[in-house]
């Protein structure tokens, strides 16, 4: 299992549409990806899962990833969260 954390910056926080983007990210991958906040973890591939979240700006989060491809998921979403302007 790989995980890393990511710090949110965006003023918005994980709104829909990079909620959208990190979920359809996710879905290139078979390994099993969550993402936890506040001791919640839910399915990274499932919008409604990580919208229920309600991740602000601020927030820090943990995404896993299990699989056969879990570390090239894992540089994937953080390319996502760099170049949407979400995390660091």
């Amino acid at each position: 299992m790989e995980k890393k954390d990511f710090h949110i910056i965006a003023e918005t926080g994980i709104h829909a549409r990079p909620a959208t983007m990190l979920v359809q990210t996710a879905s290139k991958f078979s390994s099993d990806i969550n993402i936890e906040f506040n001791g919640k973890s839910v399915n990274l591939k499932s919008i409604m899962g990580v919208m229920s979240l309600g991740v602000g700006q601020g927030s820090d989060v943990s995404i896993s990833a299990d699989g056969d491809d879990a570390a090239d998921a894992l540089s994937a979403i953080g390319e996502t969260m760099t170049k949407e302007g979400l995390a660091e």
